[in-house]
């Protein structure tokens, strides 16, 4: 539960820093694309991490 937990944090991290970056860096096209796809995968771990969490209480 804790690695769940954990997981989730930092998911929720590279999330926020992928987006906060992607907004301030909106006019570079390929900084968009990089900061889009680091915004994805931390969205992908703290997702699977949720679920992984979900299933272990259940």
């Amino acid at each position: 539960m804790i690695i769940s937990t954990i997981g989730m944090l930092i998911g929720a991290l590279v999330a926020g820093v992928g987006i906060y970056y992607l907004v301030k860096e909106k006019q570079d096209k390929e900084s968009v694309k990089i900061y889009g796809i680091i915004s994805v995968v931390g969205g992908v771990i703290f997702i699977g991490m949720l679920v992984k969490l979900i299933l272990e209480l259940l």
